[in-house]
């Protein structure tokens, strides 16, 4: 998403991105090679904490102070590391 905003020249695309509401989903790749039209694709099981790809980018605006799911997120380990390092640093101490 940052790659797209130096490619238009537009400093706000991450922001508008996630103010449209419309994040899609992402796929990861574990093998490169070729795919087709027809082509299926195997949906692997996720890790049952029912987080969608919604409710992280909701954190990055309206959601921000929602503890839980702060605490759920940064526990997600298909996010990246820092990303979790990121939403941990948000965690208020109790």
């Amino acid at each position: 998403m940052f790659q797209a905003g130096i490619r238009l020249e537009r400093r706000d695309i991450v922001a508008r991105f996630l103010r449209s509401g419309r994040s899609g989903f992402y796929l990861a790749v574990l093998e490169e090679g070729q795919l087709a039209a027809g082509d299926s694709i195997e949906l692997i099981p996720r890790e049952d904490q029912e987080i969608t790809v919604a409710d992280v980018a909701s954190l990055s605006d309206g959601n921000a102070y929602n503890q839980d799911l702060l605490r759920r997120v940064s526990n997600l380990s298909l996010l990246p590391s820092s990303l979790r390092e990121h939403f941990r640093s948000r965690l208020m101490e109790k």
